[in-house]
């Protein structure tokens, strides 16, 4: 960031002319300028044209230009020339001389003509304040002599650096006067201005590094307070502002003022927030001055960093953290400028390999030299790391330690390639003696970390080499005998891989490729010969190659030519297969040596994907069509893969069969008939067993081995057989015109076929038989759903259902399965619209459970619950005002299967809203003079208060109440209900004696009393 405040100056090529003037005065003396005016002390100031060797590395002034610093020598003339001739005492006595002589002559002249003594006092008077006047005007231009002498004694120095203090201090004291002289103090400042503005360099040269310790010597040479020389360098930063004004150089303006803020703040050290301020006289930010010193403090560094090389040491290390502090350089850039100088350094070794390793002129020492060049690398980390351990690392310069490539030219995606290469270079030379040794593997190591090459790609690296070293090892001790001779060969390799410190697994693979190769070499002509064999078992034998790799390696190879006779047999098809066909595969199955699981497992492959073909046609036919292609594959089944696979295990193509295969087969047979017992209804499943006659027709049945039991879920492969059973069942089906349809009914040789697409579905007999019998229960399960419209079982629909049964073959116990769940559909579904209708009570419910009907899944629970509601509100609306809470509370809800919890939170709700309606019904029965419901509806007000206890009621019309109770008393009801009732209606029992002695006369007044309340 470019501070906007800084100003430009004039570039390094504009003459560095600066031009002095009367107003370079500490601002702490401006007050005397109108004193000095006075005394008409005005010194010439001449043009300094600054001319510096920018090439010198002390940044020093040259001797033929040095005087141009100070400007040229002043002359004295008149009474300045007198003063610089006398001493102090001689001056002063001088001026006691001349005031005593002009008060004497004074006085003579006054006294000779005047005569009088009046006359003569003021003669001498007057010319004692004239020689005084002569007095002082010789005393006060010694300051100016003074500074006349100091600026000469400067501009003569051929060094600024040669000035003494002592010298200094002797013109000073030579004149007797002292920095509280505004003459000689301004000299002062003027000098240490002009020598500041040399030291610090023009334009954009950089700084040399000894500025500061120069000015700062100068300043004490000089005795200039910091007051002061700070001032001077606020104006020659006034200065550097007006000429960026004049010139409009303004990067210029910004490049000086830098350094003059960093050479200030280094001379002034912590005083220099206080007696520099940038920021109100320039506007410069804090920040802005930060950026300064650290611009500038970075390029002092790093100008004494190009001064390190690849030898440093501990003295050059100590002197850089010196440096470091004296530059004001955080620990940080420090630390991050130092590992960007030793990354260039070994870049520039780095560069010189990559372009010696992509040079067309290759020579034989290409080689060599790029790994001197890694040498250097490696040498000179080793030597940054060992300098970090270092006991006295701590004063050293910081960021010394291993060196990375991080954030440089060869970090990237484009330069990791070269790095690579490098990195081979370097593993090639290690292993070239043909062993790799620690000293070399540590040094890989360090290379690897500073390539920042990652572990993987480095051990492809060092993998890669190393392989065609320990191939070309190997090769010599194979042809040289060594292995051979060894007692052990798996410790000979085994030492071999130490040596070269080669992975074992990797060397076993190297081993299993040797293998191969030679492998395919002897299978060049089809076969493989006994001395094929031979060699390729010596071969084994030497590399200690495992069985299981030999057989994969067999297997891959020769199974790709076992494969092709394969792939050509089974593209013949049904017509080709013939003797041709025939003595190829024996001969690639047999000339191979493969194994007759290898083999099988290759024809299996084969075959499988041909039977997958035939799948994906029939899926996509309907039932006819797929019936075809399905037949199809059972036609290439027993045509072209049977035989295939007796060729494969060398077996005759009509063989007499053993003996002992027909009894395991019987064995077998018998157990799967025994398993299958139960099954013999199943008129399709019986006639998939071809009898002898129909057996000896058709020939051998087909091979077994290979089927699509791994390629296909178990869904699709019962879906397959269920179509061709399909077809075999109702025959094939034809298309004529006019929508026609011609059914040709098949022979029970499709069966047979189906019992043969079975096996190569690879379809257990039990999940066949599961085929047949839901192809059974299907069809039983639509007639009967016909038969059991509404539910009814009688005993003419049993008898029609067994006629059903015995046509479709399905077994007795899934028949009853099926009737029993047709008949519990439709009695759930009568249920539920019964309870929903409201037409299902609890002595019905009870008589179905005992019939063994399982309501629970017939009925929900919400209208289980629904019932329990309807069966209490009978109970409380039946007019008997019983309640019995055993009948309720346990066998009903028992009944239901509801929440017993629940069911009391129901009979609560319903007594409550029911106890208070019952009183209404009453009282509005009453006023219709229907006794028998003012009886029912007290009843049930009664079985309400008996489930909830319930307080005493109240009625606007009490006599109503008492109309009730005397209606009431002449049901001759039970006397338990007679009192519950009068304590309910809140009658006393004065009230209730009166009402039995009344007898009659109560509805003559409750006729009269409803008369006249309505």
């Amino acid at each position: 960031m470019i501070p906007s405040t800084f100003m430009a100056l004039p570039s390094s090529s504009y003459s560095h002319t600066l031009l002095f003037s009367n107003f370079l005065k500490p601002n702490t003396l401006t007050s005397r300028k109108s004193y000095a005016s006075s005394l008409n002390i005005n010194r010439d100031r001449y043009p300094i044209s600054v001319v510096r060797n920018s090439a010198s590395v002390s940044g020093e002034p040259s001797t033929s230009t040095i005087s141009d610093v100070f400007g040229g020598k002043k002359e004295l003339a008149g009474i300045h020339s007198l003063v610089d001739s006398m001493s102090p005492p001689v001056r002063f006595a001088s001026s006691i001389i001349v005031v005593a002589a002009a008060i004497s002559s004074g006085y003579g002249l006054g006294l000779r003509f005047g005569r009088t003594r009046n006359a003569a006092l003021a003669g001498a008077a007057a010319f004692g304040l004239a020689g005084g006047a002569a007095a002082y005007a010789l005393n006060s231009c010694v300051p100016e002599v003074a500074a006349t002498n100091l600026h000469n004694y400067l501009a003569g120095c051929d060094d600024p650096k040669a000035v003494k203090k002592e010298d200094i201090e002797g013109i000073a004291k030579k004149f007797g006067v002292s920095k509280q002289d505004q003459a000689f103090n301004a000299e002062l400042c003027d000098l240490y201005c002009r020598f500041v503005s040399s030291v610090i360099p023009p334009g954009s040269e950089d700084l040399k590094g000894n500025e500061v310790e120069t000015i700062i010597e100068f300043k004490r040479v000089l005795g200039i307070d910091d007051p002061d020389a700070a001032s001077m360098h606020m104006e020659i930063g006034r200065r550097i502002f007006r000429q960026r004004l004049e010139t409009g150089d303004r990067d210029a303006d910004i490049e000086q003022r830098r350094k003059l803020i960093y050479v200030s703040t280094l001379v002034f050290g912590e005083a220099s927030t206080f007696l520099l301020p940038w920021k109100r006289v320039f506007k410069v930010t804090d920040a802005q001055v930060e950026v300064a010193i650290r611009d500038n403090a970075q390029r002092l560094y790093a100008f004494r960093l190009k001064q390190v090389g690849r030898e440093v040491n501990s003295e050059q290390l100590m002197s850089l953290r010196g440096a470091q502090l004296l530059y004001r350089l955080s620990d940080e850039l420090a630390e991050d400028m130092f590992k960007e100088h030793t990354r260039k350094l070994i870049e520039e070794n780095i560069s010189t390999a990559v372009n010696i390793l992509k040079s067309r002129t290759r020579t034989s020492r290409g080689p060599i030299q790029v790994v001197e060049e890694l040498d250097k690398i490696l040498a000179f980390n080793h030597l940054l790391i060992s300098l970090s351990n270092h006991p006295e690392s701590r004063h050293f310069a910081r960021g010394v330690g291993p060196v990375l490539l991080l954030g440089g030219e060869y970090d990237g995606d484009r330069k990791i390639d070269d790095l690579k290469l490098l990195y081979r270079a370097y593993v090639t030379d290690s292993l070239s003696t043909g062993r790799m040794e620690e000293t070399k593997l540590a040094a890989l190591n360090q290379l690897r970390n500073i390539f920042g090459l990652g572990k993987r790609e480095a051990e492809r690296i060092m993998l890669d080499v190393a392989s065609k070293v320990y191939r070309k090892r190997l090769a010599q001790a194979f042809s040289g005998g060594e292995l051979e001779a060894a007692d052990s060969k798996a410790a000979f390799l085994q030492n071999l891989c130490d040596e070269l410190h080669f992975d074992p697994e990797r060397a076993s693979q190297i081993h299993e490729e040797i293998y191969r190769q030679k492998l395919q070499q002897s299978v060049a002509d089809g076969e493989l010969t006994e001395d094929d064999v031979a060699a390729l078992l010596r071969l084994r034998v030497m590399l200690c190659i495992p069985q299981q790799t030999v057989e994969a390696a067999h297997s891959d190879i020769c199974g790709t030519l076992f494969e092709k006779a394969v792939n050509g047999a089974i593209a013949a098809g049904v017509d080709g297969y013939d003797a041709d066909v025939k003595a190829s595969v024996r001969k690639a199955a047999h000339g191979l040596r493969l194994t007759r699981e290898s083999a099988m497992s290759i024809a299996s492959k084969a075959v499988r994907r041909m039977f997958m073909n035939y799948i994906k046609r029939a899926r996509g036919a309907g039932r006819t069509e797929s019936a075809k292609e399905l037949k199809k594959m059972i036609a290439f089944n027993t045509l072209v893969v049977t035989p295939l696979v007796a060729d494969i295990k060398g077996e005759p193509s009509d063989p007499a069969t053993p003996e002992e295969p027909i009894k395991e087969e019987s064995k077998n047979q018998f157990e799967q008939d025994e398993e299958e017992e139960e099954w013999e209804s199943l008129q399709t499943l019986k006639k998939t067993r071809p009898d002898k006659e129909l057996a000896a027709k058709l020939g051998k049945p087909g091979q077994t081995e290979i089927t699509l039991k791994d390629d296909l879920p178990e869904r699709d492969r019962k879906d397959l057989y269920k179509t061709y059973l399909l077809f075999c069942i109702t025959g094939e089906v034809t298309n004529i015109p006019f929508g026609a349809q011609i059914t040709t009914k098949k022979d029970n040789t499709e069966y047979l076929l189906l019992n043969q697409l079975g096996e190569i579905l690879g379809l257990t007999r039990k999940e066949t038989v599961d085929v047949h019998r839901g192809l059974a229960e299907q069809a039983f399960r639509q007639q009967a759903e016909v038969i059991l419209a509404d539910g009814q079982l009688t005993k003419a629909r049993i008898e029609q259902l067994n006629e059903v049964q015995k046509q479709v073959g399905l077994p007795q116990e899934y028949a009853q399965k099926v009737i029993k769940n047709i008949t519990t559909t439709k009695m759930a579904a009568a249920i539920e619209t019964a309870v929903s209708q409201g037409r299902l009570s609890i002595k019905q419910i009870r008589e179905l459970k005992e019939a063994g009907v399982n309501l629970d899944s017939m009925v929900s629970e919400s209208l289980r619950e629904n019932i329990f509601k309807k069966t209490v509100d009978e109970i409380f609306s039946s007019g008997t005002g019983e309640f019995d809470e055993v009948e309720v509370y346990e066998k009903i809800t028992v009944d239901l299967n509801i929440n017993a919890d629940k069911a009391k939170g129901v009979v609560c709700e319903l007594a409550r809203t029911r106890l208070s309606n019952s009183l209404i019904q009453a009282v509005a029965l009453l006023r219709q003079r229907n006794r028998l419901g003012v009886v029912s509806s007290l009843n049930d007000m009664l079985a309400c208060d008996k489930a909830v206890p319930s307080e005493p009621l109240s009625w606007e019309v009490p006599e109503e109440l008492a109309d009730l109770y005397a209606i009431y008393l002449k049901s001759e009801a039970a006397p338990e209900k007679q009192s519950r009732l009068q304590y309910l209606l809140g009658i006393s029992d004065s009230t209730a004696v009166a009402l039995r002695e009344m007898g009659d006369r109560v509805l003559p007044v409750g006729s009269e009393e409803e008369n006249f309340v309505f």
